[in-house]
Formats: C-alpha cells, structure tokens, sequence
C-alpha cells in the first residue's frame, strides 16, 4: 500500500510502498477515507532529534472503514465508518478509567504512542487500530468534512471547555491563531459561551476566515495587538493561543485579566512567566494536551447539530508532500485532508 512517512531527521515527508498490515488480536483494519494534516506534524519534523522511531507513517487524525478485525473483536461491522480517537493510553489506569487517555499515566512507561506520533499513523491506504475503543462511529457525518474534529476540533474542545465557567454574559475569549484548529475554536466559542470573540491572526486569509465562522473581532496579531485587546475588554476572561510560540505567549498573557485562564495549546515552544506580581491576580496558566474520548464524541454531536464546520482542502496521497509544504508556508486556509483512497 501507499503510505506518507517521515524517514529520517530533517527529511521532507514521502509517498512510499510498504506491506499490507494485517490486524492482529483485539486489533481493526480501517480502509482510510480521510486523513488529516496537522501542524503537530511539523513540530515533530523539525526537531533535531525525534523520539519516535522512525521512518514513521504520518497522520493522527484518521477516519476509515473498517476492513477487517482481528481475533476476539466484536460490536463492529464490516463497511462501518468511523472516526480514530488519537491520544491512546492503557485503558486501565485512573485517566483512562475516566476515558481520558490523552493523560494515561502509563502510556510513556509502556511505550504506547499514538497513530502518526510514534504508531503508524492515518496518511496511508490502511491503518491498523490498536483496540476498538479508540473508533467512534460517524453516523452518517462526511468522514472528510468532519476528519479533522478528532483533532482540530477535540483539542480546542477540551481547552475550552474547562474554560467556560469563565465565559459569562459580558466576558471575552481571545483565540490567537485562527489556523486549523483556531477557527474551530471560534466556531466552539461561539456555539458554548455567550462570550465575546476576539480572533488574532497574522494572516489576512486567516483572519477573514475567523470572521466568517463567527469571530466579534479580528486583528493583526502584531506588537499593537495587546494594546489593541485591552483597549476593548479590559482584561479578557480567557485566552487561547494556538500558535504557542514565545511571542504569542506573552501576547496571550499580556492581554489576560483577573482571575482569567490562559491557555498554551500551540506546540511552538513558548514559555509563559508566572508568579505573583507577574501578571494579573490569580490567572490560571494551563497546558492542555487533545481530549478524552466522551469529548470527541460530543464534538462530533457538535458536527451533527451543525454548529461547527471545518473548512477543508483536498489532496490525493500523492499530494501530501504538496500539503505539508503548503502548511509549512502558511498557506493551508483552515485544515488539509488527504484522501489516501480517493
């Protein structure tokens, strides 16, 4: 089968050849309709050294059919669509009793990665799944539309909604960023809180796009931004920033109010100064990391309801490289989806 991998340290993705796989023991075989690419990604190929062994098949946001199953599965039909919950655990420990795998606290000992992150991931014509409780059936929702909510929709999910206690009437959210994930957030930010949405962007494209999913304002994400925000708010309730280098780091908690939650969800290496006297009282700094699996299946409730959209491009797998340059350029206007049996 085809398969878009990472090779080696500091090489470009490439569409290469590789074995069939074949489920094993309490395993699925997904036939991939959909798979989405993710700036994660790009993190993960620019690092001087990766602990992943590689080459590895990318792509952690993944929806398919399923082919076949290995031993001892059941409850699954041939044919069924499904989407992949990515962030795999143990299944046994305290997180992932709560379904919050994204946490497990044995994941790192027991060596358990996820697809695209150090397991072969989406990018290919077949994927295996490690265990059936990681598939969430779509219902009839578009695998390629709705592919990236696994991710670009679950991560800003889950960020957001440990913030909403914040997000009363009169509140305001800032999402820094309004790329893949960040115009999900509006979308979610809209649909969840009556908060007023406050969008930041360095990308006109961006910011046009934050706008027509829902966004109250949208700005350049430059050095007047902060000045630009305070004057509006105040002091916002809840910060998001998607992008998570230093710059919006600080940008993030420059225009954080008392009492707000300032959230590092982007994976660029940015580190936020805390302490008393450094920024407003009592602002909560957080790192989440993706969602539990009852959050993905609310999500794509959300999906169904018809309350968020993601805003997709197309390519074939023998595009992919294509896609990955386009990202890595800035030039992907929401999310792109590889369509490795299209």
């Amino acid at each position: 089968m085809k398969a878009v991998q990472y090779a080696e340290v500091g090489s470009a993705p490439e569409v290469v050849t590789v074995p069939d796989p074949e489920p094993g023991p309490g395993q699925v075989l997904l036939k991939v309709t959909a798979a989405g690419v993710c700036h994660s990604d790009i993190a993960v190929m620019s690092w001087p050294e990766t602990p992943f062994p590689l080459p590895l098949t990318l792509g952690h946001e993944g929806a398919g059919t399923v082919e076949a199953v290995g031993e001892g599965v059941t409850g699954l039909e041939l044919g069924e669509s499904v989407a992949v919950y990515g962030p795999w655990g143990c299944g046994t420990c305290l997180m992932c009793s709560r379904g919050s795998e994204n946490y497990c606290l044995r994941a790192g000992e027991l060596g358990i990665m996820p697809p695209g992150l150090g397991a072969p991931g989406a990018i290919a014509e077949y994927m295996l799944v490690d265990d059936p409780r990681h598939l969430v059936p779509l219902k009839g929702l578009d695998p390629v539309q709705n592919v990236s909510l696994t991710d670009a929709g679950l991560t800003p999910y889950h960020a957001i909604k440990g913030a909403l206690p914040k997000l009363v009437p009169g509140s305001s959210a800032v999402v820094i960023g309004t790329g893949g994930l960040g115009h999900v957030a509006v979308q979610l930010l809209r649909a969840l809180s009556p908060a007023r949405v406050i969008a930041l962007d360095v990308s006109k494209e961006k910011r046009e796009l934050a706008r027509k999913v829902g966004a109250h304002e949208a700005l350049p994400s430059d050095e007047s931004a902060a000045e630009k925000v305070r004057g509006l708010t105040g002091g916002v309730e809840a910060v998001f920033d998607f992008v998570g280098i230093q710059q919006t780091v600080e940008l993030a908690t420059a225009v954080a109010g008392v009492e707000s939650d300032v959230l590092l969800v982007g994976v660029g290496g940015g580190v936020a100064k805390v302490g008393f006297g450094i920024g407003p009282y009592d602002m909560s700094v957080r790192a989440p990391y993706w969602g539990s699996r009852s959050e993905l299946i609310e999500v794509l409730e959300l999906a169904r309801a018809g309350v968020v959209d993601v805003h997709v491009e197309t390519y074939g797998i023998d595009e992919a490289p294509k896609a990955y340059e386009r990202l890595h350029a800035g030039k992907i206007n929401g999310r792109a989806v590889i369509l490795p049996n299209g």
